[in-house]
């Protein structure tokens, strides 16, 4: 410990340090499983409105409502904690760096109450990146109740990252990866960090499953490939290779033009015109609306003509660029995957279309698709293998998914694709007017995290 960190706070015993990462884990479970059920609660409005209405006013009252949503989600995010837009993802990772806070006290009421209002309006976003903010937060706070040093701060910090991954997606041991995959440059290695991260992954997921029952969260029956049918997947890792290269840059090209909108007219403007696409779309095309949860398993589970699927992953694909431009409080993890869904799935149609394939393939295409686009956006394949064998059940199915995330994430490299977190961190940095005093160095330093800070400062 540097006397830099010493002077920062005090160092627990190891004792301690566990019991504070349960704790973390504990509270952020609790927060995670009610967030998802709110959220899902708040999902249901448009079908209390079926009954009393019909014909155009339907369509209306439902912009209208979808649209107050949207904005007072905005409006929440704009007066109270403007790093809350978006997944938050980003700002865990800046906080490990030392270059964001985490303003615990603001962001954990935005966070929820603004995402419960985004989510629930319909837009395309996922609950796991509020929940992963979140879980941060729960640890922010812990971390300066009990005044510890910087090291054991941003350890537990990453562990309150975990936790909330955990609770989104019942996913502990892909939330464990999470944190050595995605946050390998921030992360402070030891064994007590380590180990906190490992204890509240797993205490989120116990509290998780006690509150809201135990089981993957998005179960697909596929059974085990032939060998024979590995190159398919192999080819599907090749193009979602691409796609998720194609995903990273319109992302960003779609927060630059809201910002633009934004400095240039009204920062409500994108979310006033968002919000009414998306009340219509509720009723009208549905699979256009939500994180995409149910429809990624339905959409492995019905066999649905090439041009419907082909509609359905441009439709995906805009309306994620759209939803997440609005800067209300939301994930990109869950559109990835419905997103990937579709795009294995119509791979899977029309590669059966001039080679008949075996039973089954389609689910398990759409498994490894999942996985590869993870990988390929996230660029995290180690998780991506994990996360859709614990969210789907489909263990059988590993050789098939690594060799999707391993082609995706070549490829994505190969064309230049960088992490998803790490260019909207950058961005963040810029838009914040945040001058970096030199680069960090490309591996990590003999004298570990600590030496990495001082050569940073």
């Amino acid at each position: 410990m540097t006397p830099d960190t010493a002077a920062a706070g005090r160092k627990p015993s190891d004792l301690l340090y566990y019991f504070l990462a349960v704790l973390v884990g504990a509270v952020g479970g609790v927060i995670g499983a009610v967030f998802h059920i709110a959220v899902e609660k708040a999902m249901t409005w448009p079908e209390h409105l079926r009954p009393y209405l019909e014909g155009p006013w339907h369509l209306v009252f439902l912009a209208a409502i979808s649209t107050a949503m949207v904005l007072i989600s905005v409006a929440m995010v704009r007066a109270f904690a403007p790093e809350a837009a978006g997944s938050g993802v980003q700002e865990i990772e800046g906080a490990l760096e030392g270059l964001r806070d985490v303003r615990w006290k603001r962001i954990l009421p935005v966070k929820f109450f603004g995402g419960v209002l985004a989510l629930g309006s319909g837009l395309v976003a996922g609950r796991e990146g509020p929940t992963i903010h979140m879980g941060a937060s729960v640890a922010k706070a812990v971390s300066e109740v009990f005044k510890l040093d910087t090291r054991d701060g941003r350890g537990l910090l990453a562990a309150g990252g975990a936790a909330g991954l955990a609770a989104a997606f019942n996913a502990p041991l892909a939330a464990i990866l999470f944190v050595i995959e995605e946050t390998r440059r921030q992360f402070p290695y030891g064994l007590r960090t380590y180990s906190a991260v490992i204890l509240a992954s797993a205490t989120s997921a116990v509290v998780t499953e006690l509150i809201g029952g135990s089981g993957p969260d998005m179960l697909l029956d596929a059974p085990e490939m032939p060998l024979a049918t590995l190159p398919a997947f192999v080819g599907l890792g090749v193009i979602l290779g691409a796609v998720g290269v194609l995903f990273n840059r319109c992302l960003i090209l779609a927060l630059d033009g809201a910002r633009q909108v934004s400095l240039k007219v009204s920062p409500y403007l994108v979310p006033l015109v968002v919000g009414l696409a998306i009340g219509p779309l509720l009723i009208l095309r549905p699979e256009a609306t939500g994180g995409g949860e149910a429809l990624a398993v339905s959409l492995a589970t019905v066999n649905l003509p090439a041009l419907t699927l082909a509609g359905i992953v441009l439709i995906r694909f805009v309306m994620t660029m759209a939803s997440y431009s609005t800067g209300v409080p939301g994930g990109i993890f869950a559109p990835i995957l419905a997103l990937a869904t579709a795009v294995g799935v119509l791979y899977g149609t029309l590669l059966d279309a001039v080679i008949p394939l075996p039973d089954g393939v389609l689910p398990a295409l759409a498994v490894a698709a999942m996985g590869g686009l993870f990988s390929a956006t996230v660029r995290a394949p180690l998780v991506g293998m994990v996360l859709v064998a614990e969210l789907t059940g489909a263990y059988a199915l590993m050789v098939p998914v690594i060799l999707t995330c391993v082609c995706a994430n070549l490829v994505a490299e190969a064309l230049g694709g960088r992490p998803v977190y790490e260019v909207l961190l950058e961005r963040t940095l810029r838009i914040s007017g945040f001058t970096p005093r030199g680069p960090l160095p490309a591996q990590e330093p003999i004298g570990g995290w600590d030496e990495r800070e001082r050569l940073q400062r």
